[in-house]
């Protein structure tokens, strides 16, 4: 990437993705492009809501308390948090996992919608999930084939944050809120 991350943040600082929310102040949008993930965190839940059905949607608990802390105190701080989510149809099981437990999502104070991938054929995508924080840094997840993290990338490159922010407005525009998509 063309982009050098503003030096303002520290190596640590810019990989960490608390430091980032913490820092917007307008905006933070998410796009998601995949069918499943295989992140290590989510194994036994992701288990679990395959043999019962059940996932965890208390934003109280102990595994959402963290990220719903964040999501609430940029919120509270005037930060717009839109998540977008492409997704095959019919769905596999692990976007009914995520689609199960997005109430927490919405509970944090985030706004969610999903697009089916058919609809999404003329949109011009980056490669990568990623974040973009104020219009203006972009932080793409890197996943393996079996959907573990690879680690994140940034940049601040304008071209690559005015492709993303293009992108997600896209898929925003339409794309269907939580409430009214099922799986």
């Amino acid at each position: 990437m063309a982009g050098i991350i503003r030096k303002a943040l520290d190596d640590a600082e810019r990989a960490d993705f608390s430091a980032m929310l913490r820092q917007a102040r307008r905006s933070a949008v998410h796009l998601e492009l995949r069918d499943s993930y295989g992140i290590a965190g989510e194994v036994e839940e992701f288990a679990e809501f395959l043999r019962t059905g059940h996932v965890d949607t208390d934003p109280e608990s102990e595994g959402w308390s963290g990220w719903v802390a964040q999501i609430r105190k940029a919120v509270t701080r005037g930060v717009v948090v839109r998540r977008a989510r492409i997704v095959s149809e019919p769905v596999t099981d692990y976007i009914r996992y995520e689609h199960a437990g997005t109430v927490v999502n919405l509970a944090a104070g985030e706004q969610v919608r999903w697009l089916p991938r058919r609809q999404a054929s003329d949109i011009a995508l980056p490669g990568n999930d990623f974040w973009l924080f104020d219009e203006t840094v972009v932080r793409f997840n890197h996943f393996t084939g079996d959907g573990g993290s690879a680690g994140p990338t940034l940049t601040d490159d304008p071209a690559v944050a005015e492709l993303c922010a293009a992108a997600f407005e896209a898929v925003w525009e339409r794309g269907i809120p939580h409430e009214k998509y099922t799986v």
